[in-house]
């Protein structure tokens, strides 16, 4: 199973929320623990670490959710390695939190909200929702976007207008194929680079909290 960091505020109960957030290229599972403080009161944090060594593809000495190819593009096979880990944590997740878990969101930065939003896609239904912080949809097969996999999906996309990483293109190009095919998408942009800016985390608690059986 991944190796995952987890925040439990003194407020959980049984069927308190969880945001599963995920750490971008290069980096590690204590990387996003700095977001407790922004998110809805009661909200489990749990963030895993990424199966793929990020060395060898010279992403640093942290780990990685996939191999990038191009763009949109990335190696099917790696990023269907990280889903299915995935899949084996979120069902853990009742053995590893000292409280029952309630809704679950997916995402992250970077290659981690790439990563949740392919994981919701992948599985329809099972995700309360998607906070993807500067990723990008990705373009292959086993990720799909219409039918079932689309149009019940809720999504918060905040991205850079100056994001040198992951172009901002890449995010109107994703939030159109999602609304095309049903999804809602919370599109926000910021005059930043690849980072998250302080108004982006202030619109981000603010989209949590209108879900269903969050606390404010």
């Amino acid at each position: 199973m991944l190796s995952a960091a987890l925040h439990v505020p003194p407020e959980a109960r049984d069927g308190s929320p969880v945001a599963v957030l995920l750490h971008g290229r290069g980096s590690h599972r204590e990387d996003l623990q700095g977001l407790r403080g922004h998110l809805p009161t009661g909200t489990v944090l749990v963030t895993p670490e990424a199966p793929h060594p990020g060395g060898p593809w010279g992403y640093g000495p942290g780990w990685a959710w996939y191999r990038y190819v191009a763009e949109d593009r990335v190696e099917g096979g790696t990023l269907l390695a990280s889903l299915e880990a995935l899949d084996e944590l979120l069902d853990g997740l009742p053995a590893l939190l000292p409280v029952r878990p309630g809704p679950a969101v997916l995402g992250g930065f970077s290659q981690g909200g790439t990563t949740g939003l392919a994981w919701a896609l992948t599985r329809p239904g099972r995700a309360a929702g998607v906070l993807l912080f500067s990723g990008f949809l990705v373009d292959d097969p086993s990720v799909p976007v219409d039918g079932d996999a689309g149009s019940s999906l809720e999504v918060f996309w905040g991205h850079g207008t100056k994001d040198p990483a992951i172009p901002h293109a890449l995010a109107v190009r994703g939030r159109e194929r999602l609304s095309r095919a049903g999804a809602t998408v919370d599109a926000r942009d910021y005059p930043i680079g690849h980072w998250i800016a302080p108004e982006e985390l202030r619109d981000a608690r603010a989209w949590l909290a209108s879900r269903s059986g969050w606390s404010v």
